[in-house]
């Protein structure tokens, strides 16, 4: 079997699970085998709720953190010595669900259409991933030393649990650097916003729609703190300012992304919960995110006579991920961008308006970059598909770019 054609079929099996979250277990144990025909040293951990729940990303409660059955997997090969830097190339085997009914085929039965690949993961993460794999094998041919390790971690979609407890736990040696091979066009990232997830829910007065003066809407209230929300957002747009984000038209957005109102369509809604995405910068925390918008929520409620009365109920629910951010200049920045480089290919660093993993190694001390094949813009969405070509460059990349970051480490 040609090297194209091993990695082809690699994908493809990686693709058939079906590894919405916690259904995870059947593909690591299938990833953790294929490490082990490849020569990996590999290591297998379950994730610790109790650790987790102290996190100040994570809910307080352990039972609110699913980890029952999601191991992570990771292998670890050593180049030459073993003696020098470790490299670590992490990607998330986990998908969000898909519906099949807006898709052209079943989403885990991968289809080709010439060189494009189509299935749920293609893009996010999982081509990524077995880039990973086939980069660190061919880094083990390279002559150098040290070590690369390539993780499989769960639950990304869901907050990083699997990266979360890779980064407390240390299972495996210690990296110096990583590259998260999300799908980045392959541009390198280094700046990912973070984002404060608030549940807010409003209390009116139930009465017959027949005679609705004798309630209280709780929709006209929501609309007066969603417009308010709204013009907090433009605020922030003016006044938070970062050079990676200028090209983005709402560069920290405020979204309400649920809404659930009333119990019976001839009844005047009485009870209103929405959930909200909110968008932090890198440099900002999302505590002062939270007291910002929590005190525009009060102001307006303040104005209300009824919200006085009735106070909004505005908490934080799921999981909260901080901002992350690098220098350009650091050493794996620097080697990812050297490769591009060297491939005639655009190296500057960008901001994305979305979270990943990275913030978990970076928040540990380790230098970590975002950079894979693929586009964001077909993550999450029906018959969600990566042309081919674009893995194919992206192992060379990663490749290249760990020779550069192993080379220079080692001076």
């Amino acid at each position: 079997m040609s090297d194209d054609a091993e990695r082809r079929a690699f994908v493809e099996d990686l693709l058939a699970f079906d590894t919405t979250g916690g259904n995870e277990a059947p593909a690591q144990e299938w990833f953790e085998r294929r490490l082990v025909e490849f020569g990996f040293d590999t290591y297998r951990w379950e994730i610790d709720a109790d650790r987790l729940a102290a996190h100040p990303s994570f809910p307080d409660d352990p039972e609110g953190i699913e980890t029952t059955d999601r191991p992570n997997v990771a292998g670890v090969l050593e180049l030459g010595s073993g003696v020098g830097p470790t490299l670590l190339l992490n990607g998330h085997v986990d998908v969000v669900p898909a519906e099949a009914d807006q898709w052209s085929a079943d989403p885990f039965a991968p289809t080709w259409d010439g060189e494009e690949l189509t299935a749920r993961g293609a893009a996010d993460m999982k081509s990524g991933l077995a880039a990973c794999v086939f980069a660190a094998r061919r880094l083990s041919e390279s002559g150098l030393n040290g070590r690369v390790v390539v993780e499989s971690v769960v639950g990304e979609e869901s907050g990083g649990i699997g990266a979360a407890s890779s980064a407390l736990e240390r299972p495996y040696p210690t990296p110096d650097a990583a590259i998260i091979a999300e799908p980045t066009d392959l541009v390198p990232v280094v700046a990912t916003e973070g984002t404060l997830m608030k549940r807010l829910t409003l209390t009116g007065r139930s009465a017959h729609a027949a005679t609705p003066w004798h309630g209280e809407d709780v929709l006209p209230q929501f609309e007066r703190i969603r417009r308010a929300l709204a013009d907090l957002e433009t605020e922030r747009a003016r006044a938070v300012t970062h050079p990676l984000y200028e090209a983005f038209p709402t560069p920290w957005p405020i979204v309400a992304g649920t809404v659930r109102a009333g119990s019976w369509a001839s009844s005047v809604p009485a009870h209103l919960e929405a959930e909200f995405r909110i968008g932090v910068a890198p440099g900002e925390s999302v505590d002062s995110v939270e007291k910002q918008v929590d005190a525009r929520v009060a102001e307006l409620a303040a104005d209300s006579a009824w919200l006085s009365d009735h106070p909004p109920c505005f908490e934080r629910f799921s999981v909260q991920f901080e901002p992350a951010e690098i220098s350009a200049d650091e050493p794996i920045v620097r080697a990812v961008r050297d490769a591009l480089d060297s491939a005639g290919r655009d190296s500057t660093p960008r901001g994305a308006t979305y979270g990943t993993d990275a913030r978990h190694y970076i928040e540990a001390g380790i230098p970590t970059v975002v950079f894979g094949p693929g586009s964001i813009q077909q993550a999450h969405f029906p018959d969600e598909s990566i042309d081919w070509g674009e893995v194919s460059t992206g192992i060379e990349l990663l490749e290249s770019a760990g020779k550069r970051f192993l080379t220079r480490s080692t001076r």
